[in-house]
C-alpha cells in the first residue's frame, strides 16, 4: 500500500508544484495576464510580487524533508491562497472558466496531502 501512496504523493506534488512555480513565474515577471487577473479582481499590482514569493517558497518548503512544521505551514498557505482565489472570482461575479484552476488546483493540493500523510504512516 505504501508504494501507491508514494506514487500518488510523488505525481501530485510534482503536478503541483510545477502549475505554482509557473504562476510564481508569471506573478513575479509580472506578465500582463497576471496583472489584468489581479486588477480585475480588485487587488493592487505589488501583491504579485508577494504571492510569486510565496509561492516560490512554498514549493521549497512542500518538498524539504528537515523541518516537518514547515511543510505544514506550505501547504496551508497554499490551501488559503487558493480558497482566497476562488472566493475572489465569486465575489466579483466570475463563473466556472475563471474559478476553475483553483479548485483543480485545490484538488490536487489536497491529493498531495493526504498521500502524504499516507504514505508516511504505511512507512512508520
Amino acid at each position: 500500500m505504501s508504494k501507491k501512496w508514494s506514487i500518488a504523493y510523488y505525481l501530485s506534488t510534482a503536478l503541483f508544484s510545477l502549475s505554482m512555480l509557473l504562476g510564481a513565474y508569471f506573478e513575479l515577471t509580472g506578465a500582463p495576464s497576471a496583472t489584468a487577473i489581479l486588477s480585475h479582481l480588485g487587488y493592487p499590482a505589488y501583491l504579485l510580487y508577494i504571492l510569486g514569493v510565496a509561492k516560490a517558497l512554498g514549493v521549497v518548503g512542500i518538498w524539504q524533508n528537515k523541518v516537518p512544521f514547515l511543510r505544514e505551514w506550505a501547504y496551508a498557505g497554499f490551501f488559503i491562497d487558493l480558497i482566497g482565489g476562488f472566493t475572489s472570482h465569486l465575489a466579483v461575479g466570475d463563473g466556472p472558466a475563471q474559478y476553475s484552476g483553483a479548485l483543480i488546483n485545490l484538488a490536487v493540493l489536497i491529493v498531495s496531502y493526504i498521500s502524504f500523510k499516507c504514505r508516511g504512516a504505511a512507512v512508520r
